[in-house]
């Protein structure tokens, strides 16, 4: 491990740029953008076996062999009560995905709960924000005991090994 606690901040964010470039030359992240999104996106492509769409796509992220459309959420927990909204959703009344593959990080990047969820409990549990011009849905624990929700942690848990 190395100890970060002594160093200055410009170090830590050359260390952080570093670390990004490395994930993305072992394409973990496709962008140099936080990379959570992009790793819950690799997890489930990783586990599932989906074709992971361009980064410009705004609709779905991957589709399955089946031609089911998954729009993917990663959401990373810095604490155990950080908010679980997921990131905004575009024209979701024009069905832009089939299920929402959702996961749960911790503060380090491990997964916590994973599911796959239908395009039919999504919608009526997103709220519209205006201020945005799109949807937010909120990851609770009460999501993974309602119908067609599928608990995909243990797959999650040790594709996550395997990366």
């Amino acid at each position: 491990m190395i100890d970060l606690t002594n160093m200055l901040v410009p170090g830590l964010l050359e260390l952080h740029g570093d670390v990004l470039a490395e994930l993305r030359r072992r394409e973990i992240v496709r962008s140099a953008n936080n990379p959570t999104g992009d790793y819950g996106e690799l997890l489930f492509a990783r586990t599932f076996g989906w074709t992971l769409n361009g980064n410009s796509s705004a609709d779905a992220d991957a589709t399955d062999s089946d031609g089911i459309r998954y729009q993917i959420k990663c959401r990373r927990l810095a604490t155990p009560k950080g908010s679980r909204q997921l990131g905004f959703m575009r024209r979701l009344p024009d069905r832009p995905f089939d299920r929402l593959a959702a996961v749960l990080l911790d503060g380090k990047f491990r997964v916590i709960r994973g599911a796959i969820i239908p395009y039919e409990v999504v919608a009526p549990l997103a709220a519209y924000v205006d201020s945005v011009k799109a949807w937010k849905f909120i990851l609770r624990d009460s999501v993974w005991e309602m119908g067609g929700v599928k608990d995909i942690t243990a797959d999650l848990k040790t594709a996550e090994l395997l990366i």
